[in-house]
């Protein structure tokens, strides 16, 4: 292991031996590629969603998380994202891996099983100590204030 790495174990299910394991595609690349292991086509109807397994179980070890996110080219080609992008994959979570997957274009999408249909990142995670604000007193305050939602930028 070197700087910047850490173990994550994998169990492949029963039935998911003809799977491979996921990777990395490339020595720079941040996202391990998840492949679909449907057991049969799964058809996404336009705008529809659909809960895709992996036929993967994870140990991610306490400290860090796994980031599942969409897949650029099938967003671009198909308009197939992840409807709560990023998807949290928790250290203490041992159930199978599975993407959920929507279908944001105007054809029918297949997923196939081998497909690549997302990636996960691993990162790092940080617990906040929340402190409440004593009677009386208010949070520090800032110049942009309580501006939300595309308040930043405008003149």
């Amino acid at each position: 292991m070197t700087a910047g790495e850490v173990v994550v174990r994998v169990e492949r299910l029963d039935g998911c031996d003809d799977l491979p394991l996921p990777a990395y595609a490339t020595a720079g690349s941040a996202g391990i590629d998840l492949r679909a292991a449907v057991r049969e086509d799964v058809c996404i109807a336009s705008g529809g969603r659909a809960a895709i397994p992996t036929g993967l179980r994870l140990a991610i070890p306490a400290g860090y998380e796994g980031q599942v996110r969409p897949r650029s080219g099938l967003a671009l080609r198909h308009g197939l994202t992840l409807p709560n992008a990023p998807g949290t994959i928790d250290s203490d979570y041992r159930g199978e891996l599975q993407v959920l997957l929507w279908n944001g274009g105007e054809e029918p999408f297949v997923v196939q099983r081998g497909d690549r249909i997302a990636q996960l990142v691993i990162a790092p995670v940080v617990q906040a100590l929340l402190e409440p604000v004593k009677p009386g007193e208010s949070l520090d305050g800032t110049a942009r204030g309580a501006g939300g939602f595309g308040s930043t930028g405008r003149e």
